[in-house]
């Protein structure tokens, strides 16, 4: 198996897509309470900036700003991942997943893209506000509950 290194960029500000083990589950969704008091829980303990988060029934996009100095978002997504996965119930465990203590909610591995210029950190907010339209679950994004769009409309960010 191959080893990633993920690259180490004090106050980077980084593209996130992150699934469930079970994609087209509705976990995200259905208990959405429990995701927003796990990332305000790690946000309040390694504080970082969300620049947008889109929430999807089986997968979610975010980007954030790191503070300068700090570039540690792998181990914020550790603490994410594991507060939700206590809070829930146990996905379908594999061998593998009892043999690493795992709860078998979230795919191992997240994708990751750092954010180099101004168009691709346009292209990423859009792309995270877009993305419900994209999966043919509302006609606009400001339909959409689970979206950063509505802070990003109340700050006349978004048009």
């Amino acid at each position: 198996m191959s080893r990633y290194i993920r690259p180490k960029v004090p106050g980077a500000t980084v593209f996130f897509t992150v699934n469930l083990a079970e994609r087209g589950d509705d976990l995200l969704v259905r208990r959405i309470d429990r995701l927003r008091e796990a990332v305000i829980k790690t946000h309040a303990e390694r504080r970082f900036y969300i620049d947008a988060w889109v929430v999807m029934p089986d997968h979610m996009h975010a980007v954030w700003t790191l503070p300068p100095g700090d570039s540690d978002y792998a181990r914020r997504w550790q603490i994410i991942k594991a507060r939700f996965s206590r809070a829930v119930p146990k996905g379908v465990q594999r061998d593998s997943h009892v043999a690493r203590r795992e709860r078998a909610v979230w795919q191992r591995r997240f994708w990751e893209h750092h954010i180099r210029d101004q168009e691709s950190y346009a292209a990423a907010i859009r792309y995270c506000h877009l993305n419900p339209v994209k999966h043919g679950f509302v006609q606009r994004a400001e339909d959409w509950p689970y979206s950063s769009v509505h802070r990003d409309i109340a700050a006349g960010r978004w048009p």
